[in-house]
């Protein structure tokens, strides 16, 4: 299992797009057959920071993401051109 969150933060004028963006990503995303989940959130504290929760059976699969039509469209059109910030946190199950 490859488990991470991804924080990417965002100027405010830019809060409606990036929004669309990640809840459109994450429509197509959780279709893929590696994808176990795909979750963005706003941080309560700071709505433009963009956090996205992200699970994929394997490392196969989140190359199949990395290499999809959405994530060029959605991550590498959109997102990736309106962060000023990019944080990956990898994390490690513990069950």
């Amino acid at each position: 299992m490859v488990s991470f969150i991804v924080r990417l933060k965002f100027h405010p004028e830019d809060r409606e797009e990036v929004a669309n963006a990640a809840r459109l990503l994450a429509a197509d995303s959780r279709r893929e057959p590696g994808c176990v989940t795909f979750i963005p959130h706003h941080a309560e504290d700071d709505p433009d920071l963009l956090l996205i929760y992200e699970q994929y059976r394997d490392e196969g699969a989140l190359a199949s993401h990395r290499e999809s039509e959405h994530y060029r469209l959605y991550a590498v059109g959109v997102l990736f051109q309106k962060m000023t910030e990019r944080t990956r946190e990898n994390l490690t199950a513990l069950v």
